[in-house]
Order: C-alpha cells, then structure tokens, then sequence
C-alpha cells in the first residue's frame, strides 16, 4: 500500500468546523484514485496533508509503510510527486532545469544537479515528449505544454506515487483531454495517482477508484462504478445531475438538464 490514511482530522485556526473529519483513504500501487467535490470541502487540504506539508490534529497517514510526521521533506519528496494547479514563474527558466528541479529530493542541500539528472531530466521529456522544449523559456510556452512540464518534474526522480490538484482547472478542452490521458498513461506504467477534480467524468475517463467529499470533510470511497453514482453526484453537488450512456462514445457521461 502507497498510502494508509485512517481517521485524519484537520482544522484551519480560524474554522469553524474541522475542513478533515475522521478521514479513511488508501491508495494502493498503480491505483487512481479521483477525488471530487464542492469548491471548499477540502480536497487540497488533504493533498497538503498527505505532502506533509499540513499537519493534522489527528489521525495518521503511513506512507509506503512508514509515519508520515516521522519522515523529513527529502524522504517524502523521494516518494511523492505532486503537480499543482498552477505554478507562475518568476524567471525564464529553460523548460529543463525547470525540470531538473524535481530533483532536489535527492542531491545534497549545496550541490547541483549532474549528468545523472541532467540525463533523467531528458528522459522525462520524452515521457512527456516534450522534449523539442527543453531549452524554450517556460513563460514562453503554452498553458497545456507548461502542464506537461510541470507532470515531468513531478516524475523525473522516479516517485511511487504522484499527486495532481485539478491538473485541468486552467486548460483549454483539447489539453485538458490530453493530460488525462497523460495521466491514464502513468498509472499504466507503474505509478499510483491521485487526483483532486471537479469534473465527474474525468473520474469516468479514468477509471479506478474514486472519493467523494462532502461538506462535512468525510469521503465515500469505493471503485468508479460504485461512488459515481446519480444520487451521489447529486447529493454532493445539490444539483440535477445525471448519468446517462452515451452509445456514441460507449461510455457513460455526466450531464444535466436544460438552463
């Protein structure tokens, strides 16, 4: 198992209520897992916890094995890789040593990155095959190849597991399309996933697990086929939402009535 969550409870100072209540997730290797819900339950909340970047007031979080609050930012980052919803340079990087960055987890505090991650950085290029960027300025580049980017840097030190909150939330159609697949393509090779979304049917492209929040910080999880349900959706989202079978495309897909 990648991830034992069990019981996690988490509350901001100034909340009113906890955002994280008695929490249970595991992810397992090679899982996706979608996690959806309303603006405000709390789905970046848990992802800053599981990054050990947030400490919760109670529960635990075993990460490969081990206690999350035991391990140090290196030896997470070892593990976990996590693409965030945007990243705003500050200075032009070369879409390579923005890259090299996620790196850092595994070369000391003074030292800068070799040929061994030089030539890792390239291989994660080509993952992506984005590699014609590499030298391209990353501000100069578009929304969707700067995700691309971003899902490079979060594999190039080899994860057992990568993190994305709402990779899609700023892309156009096609490349919001794209990154699933991209995503789709990770999970194939190996990696375990989780990602935070709004959208029901990129947990339905995905497959694999899915959890729902609610407004109370606690999550249903199970497969796609049993969480992703009509009445779930529209409990979560307090909306006429359906699910109907698209013949055309043989999959089922989230819709809702007129305006």
């Amino acid at each position: 198992m990648i991830y034992e969550i069990k019981d996690l409870c988490f509350s901001y100072p100034t909340s009113e209520k906890p955002v994280l209540s008695r929490l249970n997730l595991n992810v397992g290797e090679c899982d996706i897992v979608a996690i959806l819900g309303r603006n405000g339950t709390g789905k970046s909340t848990l992802l800053n916890c599981m990054l050990g970047l947030l400490k919760p007031q109670s529960g635990s979080i075993l990460l490969s094995g081990k206690d999350i609050k035991e391990m140090n930012e290196r030896q997470i980052a070892s593990v976990t890789g996590y693409v965030p919803q945007t990243y705003i340079a500050s200075f032009g990087y070369s879409v390579i040593d923005y890259v090299l960055m996620g790196c850092a987890s595994r070369i000391g505090l003074f030292s800068k990155p070799g040929k061994s991650e030089r030539q890792d950085a390239q291989a994660a290029l080509s993952e992506l095959r984005i590699e014609d960027l590499a030298d391209k300025p990353y501000t100069e580049i578009s929304g969707g190849e700067r995700q691309k980017a971003a899902i490079a840097r979060a594999i190039v030190s080899s994860p057992k597991v990568v993190l994305f909150d709402e990779p899609t939330a700023h892309l156009d159609y096609g490349s919001q399309l794209l990154v699933l697949r991209i995503i789709k393509e990770l999970s194939q090779k190996g990696y375990s996933v989780v990602i935070t979304t709004h959208n029901p049917d990129h947990a339905l492209l995905l497959g694999g697990k899915a959890a729902l929040m609610d407004e109370n910080g606690s999550l249903i999880t199970g497969s796609v086929d049993q969480v992703i349900t009509q009445e779930n959706l529209s409990r979560i989202y307090q909306a006429d939402v359906r699910l109907e079978y698209i013949k055309s495309v043989n999959r089922k897909a989230c819709v809702y009535s007129n305006l």
